[in-house]
């Protein structure tokens, strides 16, 4: 039983994350409409949905929805290839469909089966990406950051048009987050985040010490929302799908290709969402399936669009110190008061000041202790890590999960497929003691059916997990194990006994003092 936060809390908290996920998410609902072919406010619609609507109704902790740009390709060829935008928003309803049918099928159980090292792959080469691509924002440069081996000509073609006055605000903006954090005295101002002090700072050197000298920022390089003056401008902006081409084949072709990619990506997320928690809570991902079809059908009709849990802005939240989905929700809502009162304001701030936030948070998924930790873990969790990174890199996230999926699958069909664990008694009573005996060879494949044993463990529970028997237990089941023992079990007062883990494990096993005293509780 994993114990439930209300939403009110700790709200302090909570809105601190929710400001600044808001501030990471503004610019990039805007570029990934841009980069989509799309209006410019289908991606604040997306946002504003995913936030407030699937914020409310996931059960996810700390993930944030929104436009994702894993989609971008997809829905810049379908918009092209459909040839209105209001018939691909008929798409993207009946995607939201498809995906609220596959919640009820229960398909949301295929995230338990992404090893630990995929999908930290996956996040490393995110973080990789975002990096990267940041770096002509930060310089100023109007350099686009393609793909594959052209990334690296691409940001060394972006220095040749760097503009000092971006730089500096880049530079700035950067000092006032790094030493925001480092700093004890500042950091405990939480309903100051340093990314709000960034922006802040960035919008007033530009107007106030830049402005009418070779340094300033011009508007190409400030944020752009549509300023509606009127109600018919604002209505104007919403558009709606266009219904009459439901029995089109093609519209059938995007909506499943959109409902699959985007059903994947959240799953994904989801995952990496989850190993993020400090709680270690884990998501009803069948609910968050149907939560994420509910959210895509209501953008669909306000004119946004589709969307999927994303990394990015679940990274942002959590680091920001996000205890429940109250900064989610929070971050939807400031969403959608910046745009219906203070758009002029908004768009004063510079893409360079965004640009140090998503280089921060781009190196934190990033780090080279991550590539360490996996390093000494040895060949056979390094080589899928470092395949998924590379390839989510120089392809897309789908492929890069693909290889690596497919790389530890190949390495553990080579091993001995035996059951996972074993009870001593299919029921327990109060009182009585839960044995669980891992079997000889406890593979990733195996990570769902542990995972949702130890979850269900009542409170005030005894437990034994004897590994005597094991020879081979993945780092991902570890993980779990870990996570149930030093977290789950002293909120829920289980008590746990640890017996025949191997050194390596970094498990440490009941002292046998201890050990003799439950023994002795057992026999009684």
């Amino acid at each position: 039983m994993t114990k439930k936060i209300n939403l009110f809390e700790n709200l302090k908290s909570d809105f601190s994350s929710g400001l600044v996920v808001f501030l990471v998410a503004l610019p990039l609902c805007l570029g990934i409409a841009l980069a989509s072919g799309a209006p410019l406010f289908s991606g604040i619609i997306s946002g504003i949905v995913g936030g407030i609507i699937v914020g409310f109704l996931s059960k996810s902790h700390i993930s944030v929805t929104g436009p994702a740009a894993g989609l971008t390709a997809i829905v810049l060829t379908a918009i092209t290839d459909l040839g209105a935008f209001d018939i691909f928003l008929t798409a993207v309803l009946l995607a939201g469909l498809i995906q609220l049918a596959l919640g009820f099928l229960k398909a949301g159980s295929i995230s338990n089966y992404f090893p630990t090292n995929v999908i930290e792959g996956m996040l490393a080469g995110i973080g990789a990406i975002i990096l990267l691509k940041q770096i002509p924002k930060a310089l100023g440069s109007d350099v686009t950051v393609g793909s594959g081996l052209q990334i690296f000509s691409d940001i060394a073609a972006s220095f040749g048009d760097a503009k000092m006055g971006v730089i500096i605000v880049t530079l700035i903006s950067l000092g006032i987050i790094l030493a925001w954090n480092k700093i004890p005295v500042l950091n405990s101002i939480k309903l100051l985040p340093a990314a709000l002090i960034a922006v802040t700072a960035g919008v007033v050197i530009n107007e106030f010490i830049f402005k009418g000298t070779s340094y300033e920022i011009t508007s190409k390089y400030l944020v752009s929302l549509p300023v509606p003056s009127t109600l018919e401008e604002f209505k104007a902006i919403l558009l709606t799908p266009n219904f009459s081409a439901i029995s089109d084949s093609k519209v059938w072709i995007v909506a499943i290709t959109i409902a699959v990619v985007a059903s994947i990506e959240t799953l994904l997320c989801i995952e990496a969402a989850d190993r993020m928690d400090a709680h270690k809570r884990y998501t009803d991902t069948n609910v968050e399936l149907k939560a994420q079809g509910i959210g895509n059908v209501i953008s669909a009709l306000l004119g946004g669009l589709p969307m999927t849990s994303v990394v990015v802005r679940t990274s942002a939240n959590n680091n920001a110190g996000a205890k429940s989905k109250m900064a989610t929700i929070i971050h939807g809502i400031l969403l959608l008061i910046s745009v219906l009162t203070i758009p002029i304001v908004l768009n004063k701030i510079p893409f360079a000041t965004l640009a140090a936030i998503l280089l921060l948070i781009g190196y934190k998924l990033a780090k080279p202790s991550v590539f360490k930790r996996f390093w000494q873990q040895g060949k056979y969790q390094f080589v899928p890590f470092i395949a998924t990174f590379g390839a989510v890199i120089f392809t897309d996230l789908l492929k890069g999960v693909a290889l690596g999926m497919t790389i530890s699958i190949v390495i553990i069909l080579k091993g001995n497929m035996k059951r996972a664990y074993s009870f001593r008694k299919e029921e327990y009573k109060e009182g009585d003691v839960i044995h669980i005996d891992l079997a000889q060879e406890v593979s990733f494949l195996n990570k769902a059916a542990i995972k949702s044993t130890l979850a269900s463990i009542p409170e005030n529970s005894q437990v034994v997990i004897n590994a005597t028997d094991s020879v081979y237990i993945a780092h991902d089941v570890l993980d779990i194990i870990k996570e149930f023992n030093n977290i789950k079990s002293k909120e829920d007062n289980i008590n746990v006994q640890l017996v025949g883990f191997k050194e390596e494990y970094d498990l440490e096993n009941s002292g046998e003092n201890e050990k003799h005293v439950f023994v002795e509780h057992i026999k009684k």
